[in-house]
């Protein structure tokens, strides 16, 4: 075996995200490591490549124990990594970031010729033979750089290689550029493991799979022995019960919006969306498959490429967040804490935020009428704050969902966008925002409601809608809302006819 990892554990101040987890890699082979958010993936990783001391646990590599307290020692060691966003230097040449902190040198001085024809040599073996390695590596795609900074952690490591999403910004024939790279890696014995939350990239690239949730190992099998059905299964755990107390479905209502043919390359494929007056548009899909990167191109967070949407009065512009604020949405995203509300400003500047920036900052929002904008919002959502002034970063993770909340709310949008607006809160809080948006949508608010549970989504929705490797898969309605239409939906793969089969 050329890589074991035994009983390893780590900690964060009130967080297990590690609980006795085992992983083995072989030589020559590509090992899928899987799981949702919070799963432990990347600690994992971290602890393997010196990011992270773990509390407990045993590293072998090749039958011998290591222990490495950085990343420069775990390179060394021979463990390398690649992570979806290029950490190389794009201002400096495809050569430079190739050899940086190793130039070759002649008489004292870093040898140009010898630099571009070291660099040469080691594309060529990746089938970038036609790069110009003297130009800038920000100058060439995405894909290109991935390559690039797989080819400076092979050269620095050899032994083991990790990628972690290295295809989340790759289009489909970049994406098997990149299988090829992966391919020929893993015959010439590189360990690698293959972080990914497209399914279909996993069937068609590992030799195993391993999958963690909540800090634990649930499962190591070979990957063309694994049912799809049964790996979603493995991946979300108790998140598949059924829910109780289903929302009463909306047939029919007044359009509101349409949109057609909508998308960005790299992000989300083409998608048509009909928006209905009170409706709630449920987003089912495992993490990393498009949910996150419909609503930012809805949004214009991520402007699309093409596409438009109209609604009863005629185009509309979604190229900026506001421009789609100007049409009348709302955005409530996935991280609160990093996209949401900022930490040091008061629940009261918190909430008139978006308010003012839609009136403009040369017309400041009064201060009284600040204040009475946050106190009729703390009142009428709960929020548990001493006073209007407190500083939203000490405050629950529950209450600061609720200021976002608020703060659109406050611009009364006409379509409200919530990206797992219940994660990481109690279940009070849970059920008060579940309350609310029935409550919303029952004034003619539309809502589009993106969550990894189930059971929410089959609550709330009265369409949900599937997302699969950035594609938009399948529509259920009403009835046909259940756990197990979802999961179908999301293991379903395209026959060789384009069909989509489970």
């Amino acid at each position: 075996m050329l890589l074991t990892i035994e009983d390893l554990t780590k900690t964060f101040p009130g967080t297990v995200a590690l609980d006795g987890v085992c992983f083995d890699l072989r030589a020559g082979e590509v090992h899928a490591l899987l799981g949702e958010n919070g799963a432990g993936k990347s600690t994992l990783v971290k602890c393997l490549t010196g990011v992270h001391a773990r509390d407990s646990g045993t590293i072998w590599l090749e039958g011998k124990e290591i222990s490495p307290a950085s990343t420069l020692e775990a390179q060394e060691a021979g463990i390398g990594t690649v992570y979806q966003e290029v950490n190389l230097l794009p201002n400096l040449t495809v050569a430079e970031n190739l050899t940086f902190g190793r130039q070759p040198t002649r008489f004292g001085m870093v040898s140009g010729r010898k630099m571009r024809a070291e660099a040469e040599a080691m594309l060529a073996g990746y089938g970038l033979d036609h790069v110009n390695v003297t130009r800038e590596l920000g100058t060439y795609s995405v894909a290109v750089q991935q390559i690039v900074a797989i080819a400076r952690a092979v050269a620095l490591s050899g032994k083991v290689l990790i990628l972690d999403e290295p295809t989340a910004s790759l289009d489909a024939r970049e994406t098997e550029t990149l299988f090829q790279v992966v391919r020929g890696l893993r015959e010439r014995g590189l360990g690698i493991v293959f972080i990914s939350h497209f399914l279909d990239q996993v069937f068609e690239i590992s030799d195993r799979l391993t999958v963690l949730r909540n800090g634990r190992h649930i499962t190591t099998a070979d990957t063309a022995g694994m049912d799809r059905l049964e790996l979603i299964h493995h991946m979300l755990g108790h998140e598949l019960e059924e829910a109780e107390g289903r929302r009463r479905h909306r047939q029919g209502g007044v359009e509101r919006l349409q949109v057609r043919g909508l998308a960005r390359r790299g992000k989300i494929e083409p998608f048509d969306l009909t928006v209905r007056e009170g409706e709630v548009i449920g987003l089912a899909g495992l993490l990393g498959s498009g949910r996150t990167e419909t609503a930012d191109v809805l949004f214009g967070r991520t402007p699309p490429d093409r596409g438009d949407a109209t609604d009863a009065d005629g185009p509309i512009d979604l190229r900026t967040p506001r421009t789609a604020i100007a049409a009348g949405f709302g955005y409530a995203p996935e991280d609160r804490k990093t996209d949401g509300v900022i930490a040091d400003l008061s629940v009261r500047e918190n909430i008139a935020l978006a308010l003012q920036a839609r009136r403009g900052w040369t017309k400041p929002i009064p201060r009284a009428e600040q204040r009475r904008l946050a106190n009729d919002y703390i009142r009428r959502l709960d929020i548990r704050t001493p006073g209007a002034e407190k500083a939203v970063g000490d405050l629950s993770g529950g209450n600061q969902q609720k200021v976002v909340l608020a703060r659109w709310l406050a611009m009364n949008p006409r379509f409200l966008i919530l990206d797992e607006p219940t994660r990481g809160i109690d279940v009070g809080a849970h059920a008060e925002i579940l309350k609310l948006i029935g409550e919303l949508t029952a004034q003619g608010m539309s809502i589009l409601l993106i969550s990894s549970e189930f059971d929410e989504l089959i609550a709330a929705s009265d369409r949900v809608i599937v997302v699969r490797d950035r594609r938009h898969v399948s529509e259920l309605v009403g009835e046909e809302i259940e756990t197990g239409r979802i999961i179908d939906a999301i293991a379903a793969h395209e026959n060789g006819e384009g069909a989509m089969t489970p």
